[in-house]
């Protein structure tokens, strides 16, 4: 069984693994800066190959940051406010630990 620890940390590791790429904080700045979901192909936004922004989609997507659904002919993107919210909650804590080190390195 896990601990609510454990769960926190699990869950940083898979934000961090998908913000891990330059394109994929550019995806996430570009829905972020909308006003509402974004309709149409990213691919045509943003200077990336069809196939790749399919990839880092998908990342984005299986981390939880965004959302999306399929609406022929094309695909809805908008960030997933929950998710986000949890994310910068998560390393705002992170970032704000103080390290107890005594000056050893």
């Amino acid at each position: 069984m896990s601990t609510p620890h454990l769960n926190d940390v699990e869950q940083i590791a898979r934000f961090a693994k998908a913000l891990g790429h330059p394109m994929r904080i550019a995806i996430l700045e570009f829905l972020l800066k909308q006003e509402s979901c974004f309709f149409g192909e990213i691919h045509e936004v943003l200077p990336i190959a069809k196939a790749t922004v399919s990839q880092h989609l998908k990342e984005l997507k299986e981390a939880g940051l965004i959302q999306g659904e399929i609406e022929p002919p094309k695909v809805r993107y908008c960030i997933n406010k929950e998710n986000w919210a949890i994310a910068q909650r998560l390393f705002s804590a992170l970032f704000a630990m103080q390290s107890k080190s005594t000056g050893c390195c």
